[in-house]
């Protein structure tokens, strides 16, 4: 099973580039958000295991997405319009433009489980990270092994394929 991730960006083109680049590479993005409340509701209801999220969001910030995300996934099963719903257990990786370390202190004060440079993204590089993250000993937003495996398992047929 492939990595399931939610592209979250204020930029349309980004997020089309972006799904294509993934996509090719094995990752199914199994949606895309241009804003917090958008990228809230997609990743309760496509629970994606991991969400790429721009840091600057137009007048909104990443960063603040980061933190609802990781406070949803820590409340686990809550009651909403009579319905039991799941939060969101996801690790969530910040991107930008611009270099990492024009928010350095940000990143490593955020919940995320890293950042990536928007022209070196790949699922290569989201597989460092998360698996940075899990040698580090910090599970992130808990999926980390989960979203390693899938990632690893789509290797392992290409290579069985080659």
């Amino acid at each position: 099973m492939p990595l399931r991730c939610l592209l979250v960006d204020d930029n349309d083109a980004f997020l089309e580039t972006a799904r294509a680049l993934l996509e090719r590479q094995g990752v199914q993005v199994a949606g895309v958000a241009s804003n917090i409340a958008g990228a809230l509701r997609q990743a309760r209801v496509l629970r994606p295991d991991v969400v790429l999220v721009d840091i600057g969001l137009g007048e909104e910030s990443g960063f603040e997405l980061a933190r609802l995300l990781a406070a949803d996934g820590q409340d686990g099963q809550r009651v909403q319009e009579g319905q039991r719903i799941q939060g969101v257990r996801a690790d969530v990786i910040l991107i930008s433009a611009q270099a990492e370390r024009d928010y350095t202190d940000l990143i490593a004060e955020s919940p995320a489980a890293g950042f990536l440079h928007k022209p070196e993204l790949s699922a290569q590089r989201i597989s460092q990270l998360l698996n940075r993250q899990l040698r580090v000993g910090q599970p992130g937003f808990q999926l980390a092994g989960t979203a390693i495996g899938r990632l690893s398992g789509r290797r392992d047929q290409a290579y069985a394929r080659s």
